[in-house]
This record gives C-alpha cells, structure tokens and sequence, in this order.
C-alpha cells in the first residue's frame, strides 16, 4: 500500500511532561486508521502535532515521501490535512457559511461571492448528507450539529487526510451510522482517516488498521482482523475487560417510589427563539435513573438546561420535594442538592484557564470548608483536590496546572468528581461518558449506580442506546421537543428506541 503520511520519532513535550514519546507511524492512502488509548495517552497532542496546532520537540513529519514543516495549521491544510478536534475550533458569534468560508486557506478570493459559494456548500452538504442551516450562528447549534459543521469544514478543504478526534461521542446510532458511511464513501475516493476512538467494537468495525497508544508511545499496530477486544485493553491499560455484570433494578418499587422531581407541562425556547421543548412533564422517583435520548437538535440539551437553572422555561412548572424550583438559578439549586454534569464541559463544567486545583472550587469556594471567614482555606482545597484525583484517576502533574491543558476525557473525569463529591440528591448528567476511556466509562456507571441505590435520583442523557439501556431504570425518548415514548429499560431494544428517535408513533405517554 502506498504511504500518504509517515512520522519519525516524534516526541512533544510541555515542561516534565512527555507527551509523545519518539511516536513512529504510517498511514496508508485510502484507509481509515483507528488511533486507540486511554485518556491521557498522547493521541490528541500526537494529531495537533500533524495538523500544526503544536511543534514536535524531536521528529520528521513526511508527506507522500516528502518530508514536511508543518509549523501552522496553514501549513497543514495547504498539504491536504485536516483535523476535526474534540474541542470544536468555530467563531460562536459567526454563522455555518461564514465559519466554513473562514476555513476555506486553500481557496483564493479576489472577491467573494458568498451566493455562489452557499450554494457550492449546499451542494458539498447534500453529496454527504450533512445538513446545518448555514444561515444560523454557531452560538445558537446543539454540540452535535457543531461537529457537522466541523467536518464540513475539513472537507471544503479538499483534505487528503482528514483527523477525527473521538467524531461519535456527540453522535446517535443513526447518525454514527451516516458518519461510517461518509467515511467509507471518503476513502473509496483515495482519501485517508485517522480516526480516535475509545470504542473498541467501533475501532473494530471501521478501522482498517488499529494502533494503539499507551504513556505517549505507539506500541503496536494491527490490521483489525487480527486483534480482538481484550488484546486492545490490555494493550491500552493492562487489563482484561470483565464482563459487565447484570445490572440490578432499582431497589425501589416504581409503584411505592417517592417523587423527586415532577415537571409539568414545560415549555423551553431554544438559542434561536423557538420551541425546542413542548409541552414536557415528567416524573422522576427517588432512587430512580430516567434516561433521556434522542437525535441531537431534539429539545435534550434545552431540557437539561433548562432544569440545572441555566436557560428560562416560557412556560410550565418544575417541583423539586414538592418545591417549586421553576427558573430558580443555578446556586439555589445547588443548595437544595441539585448537581449538573453539563453537555459541554468547556463552556458550562470548567475553566479552563484556572488551575486543576481552582476547578475543584467551582460551586463551593464560598461554602465551609472551602472557606472561612471569607477567606479560601487553601490547604484543606489542595487536600480535597488530591484526594478526588487519586479516586478518579485523574492523570494529572499538579493541582497547579491549568485545566486547558489536561485531556478532554481528564477534564471530564474532573468534573464528574466535582459534582459527585457533593453527594446529591439529584445528578443531572448529560453525556457524562463522553470522551472517557472504556475503564472511566465503567467506573462512572457503577458510581452511577451506586449512587441511586443510595437513594440519588438521576437524569441521564446519552446518545448511546447500549449506555442507556444498561444504565437507566427507565428511558423517555425526545423527538421535536416532546416525548416520543417512555418505556423500562429492561423492555427497551434498540431498533424500537431508533424507531421513537426518528419520530415513530409514541409507544404510550410519561403522564398518564
């Protein structure tokens, strides 16, 4: 096979920390290469390094034989690469069109006629099957159609290669299925992919090829029909996968269970001014785990929002114990017992710009025993801070550190300590597996689970019907802002929840 792209003895490092560690690897044209590795294994910065966001320490980089200075993003996308990152590069208050002609460093404009090339995009948009409203403002799209934006993006470039960092954590089953297809459409043209996942059934089914990364170095590389699941695990971490025990149901009975949380007849408006959320009312028993899908753009993120105080319900009721939390802001709700695991870590879970350290602090800093007298107790926070990091595995150099620099899968696991340790009454959690490596994802169902059996109620949005399924008590399903279906997890199956997602008729309704 011949090689698009090959690396020789990269190594990044960012102060004691070796990132990438003397990385070689070769990418073949017209084949879609799975990058696998537990969080903080190198995977991203290794790809930054390709696409010109950061400049090896050590390495050669060539390109069709040629070897390359690839010192800018520029640099990259005039070879023919283009990177889809995790954490989406897009101008919030731009529109679709204007971010993709922002993007667009291989075309040369004398003057732009945006008539012509919207409908250039419209056109690319339809041979992929990848529809956005090129008239709306980035700011005012779910997480899910910002990454299709993304990908857009790259293939306005004409890329060569074309980089996807974790592409199905925002995506349904369906529309994963779509991506697969774009893929596979993209390399039968002679395009190549480097595709980073933690989902050792995806890298197994689209990959081609699979390398694996652990502690910033590649140690092997396999053809995917000759590896299996738990050879890639020990690999990636040194441990077999267990098989995941049966999960057992609530200890509550449904009929005798206390409510928690009781929405009634609520109405949300989404970024654009209109009804994402029609008419909702749901309950939600102590004890209980109600998980929430639905294809991205569906009224979930709304909802969710909504509920942890961060957007204006129009309309419609929330009772939290029988109180009425309608609109009521975030701190008082956190003061009830209330904790949200956001759907966008960066602009609702952190900042990224504090210390790891700072971080732990968010929602707490003026509560005892964080503080005292209007003082910050620093050696009781630093205390706190060390003991979360050592429960979670948070792969981290020091407390000090800023959040930004931490993996996207760390940076969740830090969030998720954060809420957790506040040991709530309710967690609303939206896509709380998101970027996390197969063993975080496991520890966050059991911590999950483990919290409901003691009584916690949760909300859980995901876009994995497997997760859901596994996880959930019960499953309400989304579609234009109102609820398709509700059924036990144990009755749910997949084909039936695609069903619902693409707006089949309702199986029966949450309130009767």
């Amino acid at each position: 096979m011949e090689t698009l792209l090959e690396l020789m003895g990269i190594t990044k490092v960012f102060g004691d920390n070796v990132a990438n560690d003397g990385v070689n690897l070769k990418i073949f044209k017209g084949e879609i290469h799975v990058l696998l590795g537990e969080n903080g294994a190198g995977k991203t910065t290794l790809m930054n390094c390709i696409s010109g966001l950061y400049i090896p320490n050590q390495g050669k980089i060539f390109w069709e034989g040629k070897e390359i200075q690839v010192k800018t993003p520029q640099d990259a996308v005039k070879c023919g690469i283009g990177m889809v990152h995790q954490h989406f590069m897009l101008v919030d208050n731009l529109t679709v069109l204007e971010n993709i002609l922002l993007s667009g460093l291989r075309k040369r404009f004398v003057f732009l006629n945006k008539k012509q090339q919207k409908r250039e995009v419209l056109k690319l948009m339809r041979s992929y099957g990848l529809d956005v409203d090129l008239d709306a403002q980035i700011w005012q799209l779910p997480v899910g159609l910002r990454q299709r934006v993304e990908i857009i993006k790259v293939l306005y470039n004409d890329a060569k290669l074309i980089i996807l960092d974790e592409p199905t954590a925002v995506l349904t089953p369906y529309e994963t299925e779509e991506l697969f297809k774009v893929l596979k459409f993209l390399t039968a043209q002679g395009r190549s992919v480097i595709f980073i996942t933690h989902k050792l059934e995806e890298a197994l089914r689209i990959g081609d090829r699979i390398s694996v990364m652990r502690r910033g170095k590649i140690v092997h590389t396999f053809f995917s029909t000759n590896v299996d699941k738990n050879l890639l695990v020990r690999l990636m971490m040194g441990e077999e996968i267990e098989e995941r025990k049966k999960k057992k149901s609530s200890k509550v009975e449904k009929d005798k269970r206390e409510t928690i949380l009781d929405v009634r007849d609520l109405y949300v408006k989404n970024n654009q001014g209109t009804i994402a959320v029609k008419g909702i009312s749901l309950e939600v028993g102590k004890g209980e785990i109600l998980g929430i899908a639905g294809v991205a753009g569906n009224g979930q993120s709304e909802l969710v929002e909504a509920l942890a105080g961060l957007r204006l319900a129009i309309k419609g009721k929330v009772y939290f114990k029988n109180k009425d939390i309608t609109n009521a802001p975030p701190r008082l709700l956190r003061n009830l017992g209330i904790v949200h695991i956001p759907e966008d870590r960066h602009k609702h879970g952190m900042i990224g710009e504090f210390s790891v350290k700072e971080n732990f602090l968010i929602g707490s800093y003026y509560r005892y025993p964080f503080s005292k007298r209007m003082r910050l107790q620093h050696e009781y926070i630093e205390e706190y801070a060390r003991m979360w990091i050592k429960k979670y595995n948070i792969k981290v150099s020091d407390i000090r550190m800023k959040a930004k620099y931490l993996s996207g899968g760390n940076q969740q696991k830090l969030i998720l300590a954060r809420e957790l340790g506040k040991f709530p009454e309710l967690i609303i959690a939206a896509y709380p597996t998101r970027g996390l490596d197969i063993l975080a994802t496991k520890f966050v169902h059991e911590k999950l689970l483990e919290y409901r059996d003691k009584g916690t109620s949760i909300i859980f949005v995901s876009s994995e019907l497997d997760e859901l399924r596994e996880v959930s008590d019960r499953i309400i399903v989304l579609f234009r802002g109102e609820i398709a279906g509700s059924l036990a997890a144990k009755e749910a199956d997949n084909q039936t929840l695609g069903f619902l997602m693409a707006g089949g008729a309702p199986l029966f309704s949450e309130r009767k």
